[in-house]
């Protein structure tokens, strides 16, 4: 059996008034050429499908066209809901995708049944169970209850997640033993485990509630895909446990990293090899720094990459003490010739303090909501336990939010 997995495609994406719409076009021809040429047998999505609860109606169709090229090359399809996809959104057209291959599973359900998905070889014949679990929201599984601190509410999640993965898990080798065949056991997350290295396009997504779910909690299943963490890695250096990481760059610290998705070969006996396929870069990102003197070279060296009609995406940090008016006019002018364009221009003073709206991050577009609040209280003169106090208050409201989103 082998299966693809991969995640976090945020379909739908604008990325500092870019859109993303050609190179996920790429990406899915790219893949669904793979998927033909290693003779992949299923493909997991790991979450964050969409970037938003909203996605545009491209995006959407981006999403429809996959499922049907991917139809013709014989393999199936599992697409596991991510924090920023919409349940509504994916279980929408969940019935009529099940008719190409296609099996959506966008929240945890009471019934087990439902999330204990058979994945099927080319033959036809039965590869592998599935232990279908996509991002796992507080509501779905736990009842509020009053006067609980923020410790409890997070072993509470923990314990619950934990609860949801062993019940799971348990109703799948009940399944193995009916059908009378060591099948492999496949389990999913979309999740932040202890220890996951992330970047800055990574949304925290229990916030206020668990931070990290720890390896530990995990079952004893023979692989586990994983998706929302974007940089592809192993989890506490175990080769069965993994993020595949995005598939593209998603913010420009991404912009050095391989991207991959990840084959995952299993038999009768469990997993048997797991290989890292790169994924071609469809659109130059490059992130440079130094003072007016050095960026005339690097900003050279960032061009090679690029091309008339698809120049690459800069971001210029400039350090420099000097406050500097002209800023942006000198960054056009020495990218006037080069096929660079430069979507964001910071600039890093020395020896002063950050304020609220620091040089570092000028605007409220580079800022996180919570990178707004947490400099808005540095602006005060505040009791580290009130501090941590307010800082949790607003995680709550924050994760409130964010839930009714999705």
């Amino acid at each position: 059996m082998r299966i693809l997995h991969t995640s976090d495609w945020h379909l739908g994406q604008h990325f500092m008034g870019k859109s993303r719409e050609a190179e996920h076009q790429a990406f899915c021809r790219w893949l669904v050429g793979q998927v033909r040429e290693q003779a992949v047998d299923a493909v997991i999505i790991a979450g964050d499908l969409f970037d938003t609860g909203a996605p545009p109606s491209y995006a959407r169709e981006q999403y429809n066209r996959f499922i049907v090229d991917l139809r013709a090359t014989g393999a199936s399809l599992v697409v596991l809901a991510g924090n920023h996809d919409s349940v509504a959104v994916l279980e929408e057209s969940k019935d009529l995708l099940a008719c190409l291959g296609t099996q959506v599973v966008a929240a945890a359900s009471t019934d087990l049944d439902a999330q204990l998905l058979s994945l099927p070889r080319r033959d036809g014949e039965p590869g592998a169970l599935l232990c279908a679990i996509p991002f796992l929201r507080p509501r779905d599984l736990l009842a509020s209850q009053a006067g609980q601190s923020a410790q409890d509410k997070q072993l509470a999640l923990q314990q619950a997640i934990q609860a949801h993965y062993q019940a799971l898990f348990a109703h799948a080798q009940a399944r193995r033993e009916t059908l009378g065949r060591r099948l492999p056991i496949v389990a999913s997350g979309h999740l932040t485990t202890v220890g996951a290295s992330a970047s800055e396009s990574v949304r925290e997504i229990y916030v206020g509630s668990l931070e990290a779910f720890p390896t530990s909690a995990f079952p004893a299943a023979d692989y586990i895909a994983l998706g929302h963490i974007h940089r592809p890695q192993k989890v506490g250096g175990l080769e069965h446990i993994r993020y595949c990481g995005s598939p593209i760059a998603l913010s420009f610290d991404e912009a050095r990293q391989a991207k991959e998705v990840l084959l995952v070969d299993l038999d009768d006996n469990g997993l048997r090899a797991v290989t890292a396929l790169p994924v071609p870069c469809f659109q130059a990102l490059q992130s440079i720094a130094g003072d007016l003197q050095s960026l005339p070279a690097q900003l050279a060296e960032a061009a090679r990459l690029g091309t008339p009609e698809r120049p690459v995406w800069v971001e210029v940090l400039v350090r420099a003490d000097d406050y500097l008016s002209d800023l942006q006019v000198r960054i056009e002018a020495l990218c006037a010739d080069l096929p660079v364009e430069v979507l964001r221009t910071r600039r890093e003073r020395g020896n002063v303090q950050a304020g609220l709206f620091s040089e570092a991050r000028e605007t409220l577009d580079e800022l996180s909501a919570e990178d707004v609040f947490a400099q808005r209280l540095d602006a005060e003169t505040l009791e580290p336990a009130l501090r941590q106090s307010l800082s949790g208050l607003y995680r709550d409201v924050l994760a409130e939010l964010r839930e009714g989103e999705a």
